[in-house]
């Protein structure tokens, strides 16, 4: 195939290796009775797959040149294609238990979690091939944690897949890319929370990396260092300790206590 040139604004990097995007069909585990989004499809070598694999596929593309060729390079009736902005799609017009595959630009990647997780209709499945040091990064455990990986593992159970060398795609990225699989919790973590307010706490206590906790939720939540204190301690937590070592059941006993005051 005669690849395009791809555009550096938009994070294109083609993948055209086989192996690598039947990992991607595989670790969502897609049939033929599934719903497929396919975010960013670019030239439609992860389509062609998921044309044949699934029941029908939406594929999302902010290139217009490339939405308008994919039909002739997916010549499919299973395959609808749409012209927009994935962060500004409507994602409650899908069926629910919807899967997302996809080959996403590097720069969307939180965001995209991000709106993922919150959507009032969220997919039963993501597979995301992702920056190795990102998929890292969401899988992390307590004492490397961060808000995406807290955002993340708070809606989905998350899983590692098959790492992709930077060296499969055209033009090689400067790092190797991984296969980031999201499967959405079937029952709530933790029941009866405000989403709002535990995720105004973890904000507050990520907002200043550099501090302790206790500095970081003083000045996040508006509030003294000393209230600031009490509150850790109240949920066992040190005083000194930071918002990267915190597992996501510290950061539900921290809500607990906040909403009591």
């Amino acid at each position: 195939m005669d690849l395009p040139f791809a555009k550096k604004s938009l994070g294109q990097h083609w993948l055209t290796d086989h192996a690598s995007l039947q990992a991607m069909c595989d670790a969502a585990n897609v049939t033929n009775e599934d719903t497929v989004l396919e975010i960013g499809p670019g030239l439609g070598t992860l389509t062609e797959l998921l044309v044949y694999e699934a029941k029908e596929v939406i594929a999302v593309e902010f290139d217009t040149k490339l939405a308008e060729e994919l039909p002739s390079r997916v010549a499919e009736d299973n395959l609808q294609v749409i012209q927009q902005d994935i962060l500004s799609f409507d994602f409650t017009q899908l069926p629910a238990g919807y899967k997302v595959v996809a080959n996403i630009p590097y720069y969307l990647t939180s965001n995209l979690v991000r709106v993922l997780s919150e959507s009032a209709n969220s997919p039963s499945v993501a597979a995301l091939l992702v920056q190795k040091e990102v998929a890292e990064r969401i899988a992390a455990k307590a004492g490397s944690m961060s808000i995406l990986s807290v955002t993340a593992q708070y809606y989905w159970e998350v899983e590692i897949g098959r790492e992709v060398p930077a060296n499969l795609f055209t033009p090689p990225p400067k790092i190797d890319s991984q296969i980031l699989i999201l499967k959405r919790r079937n029952t709530l973590l933790f029941p009866g929370v405000d989403t709002d307010i535990f995720f105004r706490l973890v904000k507050a206590g990520f907002s200043q990396k550099r501090k302790t906790l206790q500095n970081s939720l003083s000045g996040g939540l508006h509030t003294s260092r000393e209230e600031a204190a009490a509150l850790l301690q109240a949920a066992g937590l040190k005083v000194d300790a930071r918002a990267q070592t915190l597992s996501l059941e510290d950061w539900h006993a921290l809500y607990q206590e906040y909403i009591k005051t």
